[in-house]
């Protein structure tokens, strides 16, 4: 999984995770930089495949469809998770 904020702010993620297939999974990545009309876009990277987009949001919390799961935005935007 990839976190991105737009534009210049910096993020900070572990560089990878691994689970197996039916099992729950959290990735937490930290934005401490990022800028009020900055979106979150998150990514996944199957092995042997390019990135996958899988949800972006400017705040709140947005849920997935494929794979499952929510995208939470902590209060104050410095972080978020998937």
């Amino acid at each position: 999984f990839l976190a991105v904020a737009a534009g210049r702010a910096q993020v900070q993620q572990e560089p990878s995770a691994e689970t197996t297939e039916g099992t729950s999974i959290s990735v937490n990545c930290s934005h401490p930089n990022i800028q009020t009309n900055e979106y979150i876009y998150w990514y996944r990277q199957l092995p042997g495949r390019g990135f996958e987009y899988l949800v972006s949001t400017l705040k709140g919390s947005k849920d997935l469809q494929a794979p499952a799961g929510r995208l939470l935005l902590a209060a104050g935007r410095r972080s978020s998770a998937l």
